[in-house]
């Protein structure tokens, strides 16, 4: 990875700098590449060099223009790089009614479900105010995200604005009919309280802990159970870690509506990392 800074002297620097990747991700990418440059009978691009410095603009959050002049390549080319890219990767991201049955195939029993917020730039105007996230007390984008029992994130939801709670973003994705269908259940905090409310209790298969009022203290008994069940969530509070060792997410520049894809596509190469 190679970066171009012109100081007031006017002679370019290019710095170098470390693209902790493993080979095999590399490689994949490349041949994810030229099989669809081959499908769609493009003209010959370098698959090598653009499963380099895609992933290193995403990994160290890398302006285009910088990335574009220290390696000798158009800004309009890198772009186009860049947005082929993610969407190839994207398209590989998993489904969330395939995500449950393969996790239930492999023997699993309970899934674990939070919400984050990826920050963003704060933009001006009426059409950004849905993305400030009071809880949050800044502008982003919503996720919901499931992981399996050891915190490994399986599947993520398109972006939502930021604003948007936990439980209706649930709903929205129809969580609980998912989770059913597969089979599986879900353990979650007290954001989710209220999403899974079957007439018979035996058949809840989100379970969200005990909440206390201030009319109503918790006693001994469902202090205990939360007790429980966050332990069992902690796996989940580290799921978003590898993701978010891509700096792109430290805060995200893309358009909103591109914002799905990008994150869909670092989940699959964070899942390429872990897996190899």
């Amino acid at each position: 990875m190679t970066n171009t800074n012109k100081p007031a002297e006017g002679v370019s620097l290019v710095y170098r700098c470390r693209l902790d990747l493993s080979t095999s991700t590399i490689i994949y990418l490349a041949d994810l590449l030229r099989s669809h440059l081959r499908a769609i009978r493009s003209p010959f691009q370098p698959a090598r060099r653009i499963a380099v410095l895609v992933p290193a603009m995403l990994r160290h959050d890398q302006r285009l223009l910088d990335l574009a002049g220290g390696n000798g390549v158009p800004e309009s080319t890198l772009r186009r790089w860049h947005d082929e890219m993610i969407d190839l990767l994207a398209a590989r991201a998993p489904r969330l009614d395939r995500a449950l049955r393969k996790t239930a195939a492999r023997g699993g029993e309970v899934m674990l479900i939070d919400g984050t917020l990826i920050p963003t730039q704060r933009r001006t105007g009426k059409a950004n105010r849905p993305n400030y996230s009071g809880k949050h007390r800044r502008h982003g984008l919503h996720f919901l995200a499931l992981t399996d029992e050891r915190g490994r994130l399986i599947w993520i939801s398109a972006a939502r604005p930021g604003r948007t709670h936990d439980a209706t973003a649930a709903r929205r994705d129809k969580i609980v009919e998912h989770l059913k269908a597969a089979g599986l259940g879900a353990l979650a905090d007290l954001g989710f309280l209220g999403v899974d409310k079957p007439e018979n209790p035996d058949d809840q298969v989100i379970v969200t802990g005990y909440k206390a009022t201030r009319v109503r203290k918790l006693t001994t008994g469902p202090k205990q159970a939360n007790r429980i069940l966050a332990a069992g969530r902690a796996p989940v509070e580290h799921g978003f870690a590898p993701l978010e060792a891509w700096r792109i997410l430290t805060k995200l520049r893309t358009d909103p509506a591109r914002a799905t894809a990008l994150v869909r596509a670092l989940l699959v190469l964070t899942n390429l990392e872990a897996g190899r």
